[in-house]
């Protein structure tokens, strides 16, 4: 799965190609399919989803995969290939797993500055993006094994930027007593629960009324 922009050039079925936002343009209605790509930071990441068979080299199956806002109605394009044929939704699943890539390198260079690294040489790069990734990685496991317990009522579940800053706070440069720390970091979470709930509340509103 490839994403394009807008003005990729698609082979059609003639000899001739098309744009993508061409292609989109000429699909009825009843094309269009409302579908989740998976959940996010916000809740269900739900959208209009389109697809076109397209040509391509060797076997194997091949579409345009188009993306509809539902809010805003813009388009994002994706080139597909399966070695099969394979339903919509599937193919959009895979489609919601780059959000969740894009989220890890995101992470990984917020948190852990793997982007931080003023590239000189390859061996000093790989050193740095090794333990970046490295403290992502265990980042996560603690987030895993955080949720793996009963989450405090009214509390969202510690997160990675959450125990990072917990990290930063009580162990690597500590500037308060570790009370002190606590004590923000469940006020940070209740807030962010609050803000979690209202958004599900208006977002479960918002698709009952469309």
């Amino acid at each position: 799965m490839l994403a394009v922009a807008c003005d990729h050039r698609i082979p059609a079925v003639t000899s001739r190609t098309v744009r993508a936002d061409e292609l989109a343009a000429r699909l009825p209605h009843r094309a269009w399919q409302q579908l989740s790509a998976g959940d996010g930071a916000k809740g269900r990441r739900w959208y209009d989803w389109a697809w076109v068979t397209i040509t391509g080299p060797g076997r194997g199956c091949r579409w345009l995969l188009i993306r509809r806002n539902r809010r805003t109605g813009d388009l994002a394009f994706y080139l597909c290939y399966s070695p099969r044929l394979a339903a919509l939704a599937t193919i959009v699943n895979f489609a919601g797993l780059r959000w969740t890539i894009e989220e890890n390198f995101q992470a990984a260079k917020g948190l852990t500055g793997m982007d931080e690294h003023q590239v000189r040489r390859w061996t000093s790069w790989y050193r740095w993006v090794t333990l970046t990734m490295l403290a992502a990685a265990v980042l996560t496991i603690a987030t895993v094994a955080e949720h793996a317990h009963p989450t405090p009522e009214g509390q969202i579940p510690l997160t990675r930027n959450e125990i990072a800053h917990l990290l930063a706070t009580l162990i690597i440069s500590p500037a308060r007593d570790p009370a002190h720390q606590l004590r923000w970091s469940r006020w940070r979470r209740r807030h962010q629960q609050r803000a979690q709930t209202c958004h599900y509340q208006r977002q479960m509103a918002e698709d009952q009324g469309t």
